[in-house]
């Protein structure tokens, strides 16, 4: 079982990122662009002030000249898988000073035309911009809406952009790559390097890729070389002479023995023939190969758990059966009957009543008018002490200080006391013999 488990690691290891590309969402990726050198299947091209140029392997959204031109690609097939990766190789060439934006979108609907997204108004989706913003020699910008902003008529439209990158794009002499992966996630790449990431933005199917591009009087070539969009899981639209499309009748089933006691078998892991796969028929044989031995490294886990289930309820089933009844004695319990077992039964519900019983009253009780109450006596407290203290103090200053009529009283008795004694000292003195000398 750990031989099949690390070689079931390793085939995953080597299939994970297998990728099954959508020929109706893309182009590029096969040997020439156009069948007929005029238009390209499943998309829409249009311009502005020049005619696109579609070759056997580029599309020139804008000239060289002349400037303020404008090119759009549009997929006429919206994207009905909800984890997509897109990857776009581009080229941009011109003047030192040349200026101009490469703008990819994911939208609801195709009607946005050539614009950018400084043209765009209202529109519902995703938007990736590439151009010289900031003075950094290029930066790509991300963009959503739901169809509530106007972005042509917004002030501050670089504070909606909720992630962005440094890339100088311009002049570099070879393609440049571009890739967006919608699964768990969000996450923007530029020529493998990951540019921003986000877990919160989660696109919904059946909307619509598209790619813009516009100059200005110095303009940029914007060339497109490859638009590829891939899914993790192939689609039966794409590969319409698949024979089991045709039919509707199911696949052949291999090695069905192995894999009879797993839910849903034979239908759940079909084996399929390599050669069914017309298009790029190299790399999905490969994956057919890898996929096919990882189905019965499956088949064969699941029969291992399935043994292991039935040998645990076995030991489940024999413990069970060891226990004692209830009623019966054991010795370990030293001789414990029902009545021990109603006794302690009757105890923890009378515990569990008592618990209960203690909850309600917490739960119950209302302190509210306990606290008011207290309120009220701290109020009536506080307004006495700031009523009658001042007066409280007033009357005893007045009762401990000595009284005004008694000092006056005690002065003027002083003052007669010396009047007097004066007056007797004086005839005292007048009555006394006088001598003469």
């Amino acid at each position: 079982m750990s031989q099949s488990l690390l070689w079931l690691l390793s085939v995953y290891t080597s299939t994970a990122t297998a990728q099954y590309i959508l020929d109706t969402l893309s182009f590029g990726h096969g040997t020439t662009l156009s069948p007929n050198g005029r238009a390209l299947p499943g998309f829409h091209l249009t311009g502005e002030n020049h005619q696109i140029q579609l070759l056997s392997d580029r599309v020139i959204l804008t000239p060289p000249v002349p400037g303020n031109a404008r090119g759009a690609i549009w997929s006429e097939n919206p994207v009905s898988h909800r984890e997509w990766t897109a990857s776009l190789d581009f080229r941009a060439s011109g003047q030192d000073q040349g200026t101009g934006n490469l703008n990819i979108w994911f939208t609801k609907d195709n009607s946005i035309g050539s614009n950018s997204i400084y043209t765009v108004g209202e529109f519902d989706g995703l938007a990736l911009v590439l151009d010289q913003y900031g003075s950094t020699g290029g930066k790509l910008r991300g963009f959503l809406n739901d169809g509530s902003q106007n972005y042509k008529a917004h002030n501050t439209l670089e504070s909606l952009a909720f992630g962005h990158c440094d890339y100088s794009y311009r002049n570099l002499g070879r393609l440049s790559n571009i890739r967006v992966t919608n699964q768990n996630g969000l996450s923007v790449f530029v020529d493998d390097k990951e540019c921003f990431r986000t877990e919160h933005v989660s696109l919904p199917d059946g909307y619509f890729f598209g790619i813009t591009a516009a100059t200005s009087e110095n303009p940029d070539s914007f060339e497109i070389n490859k638009f590829a969009v891939s899914t993790p899981q192939p689609s039966t639209a794409e590969h319409p002479n698949h024979p089991d499309a045709r039919s509707g009748h199911p696949p052949k089933q291999g090695n069905q023995g192995k894999i009879e006691r797993f839910p849903g078998a034979p239908e759940a892991l079909p084996d399929r023939v390599a050669e069914d796969y017309k298009s790029q028929s190299d790399q999905f044989a490969d994956l057919h190969n890898r996929l096919q031995g990882m189905t019965h490294q499956v088949a064969n886990l699941f029969a291992e758990f399935d043994t292991l289930g039935r040998k645990l309820e076995a030991q489940h089933t024999s413990l069970l059966s060891a226990l004692p009844a209830p009623g019966a004695a054991s010795p370990q319990q030293g001789g414990a009957t029902a009545a021990d077992y109603s006794q302690l039964k009757q105890k923890l519900e009378g515990i569990e009543r008592t618990v209960q019983q203690i909850q309600r009253d917490v739960e119950g009780k209302d302190y509210k008018q306990h606290l008011s109450d207290l309120q009220t006596s701290l109020d009536g407290i506080r307004g006495g002490l700031t009523e009658h203290l001042p007066a409280t103090l007033s009357t005893m200053i007045n009762a401990s200080a000595p009284k005004m009529g008694f000092f006056l009283f005690v002065v003027l008795a002083f003052q007669l006391f010396l009047a007097l004694a004066y007056v007797v000292y004086k005839r005292r003195r007048n009555g006394m013999p006088k001598k003469y000398l």
